[in-house]
């Protein structure tokens, strides 16, 4: 059995796609997670209706992630 903590460990430094509770979907770089599931992402972006928006640096807490996705 794969734990989601490999997963993430495996994915640091690669692109994944995130979407949240609200139905956003943002896209960067994992760069760092913890316990929680709280991750930091870089070069996050935001696509929604044809357009991008850059959001750079964020840090998003666990509880607000529905799927994490590698590209």
């Amino acid at each position: 059995m794969v734990l989601p903590t490999d997963l993430l460990e495996n994915s640091i430094n690669k692109e994944v796609s995130l979407l949240l509770k609200d139905g956003r979907v943002l896209t960067g770089r994992l760069t760092g997670y913890d316990q929680y599931m709280n991750l930091v992402v870089e070069d996050t972006r935001e696509e929604k209706e044809g357009s991008e928006r850059r959001l750079g640096f964020v840090v998003l807490r666990g509880s607000n992630i529905v799927s994490i996705s590698l590209k």
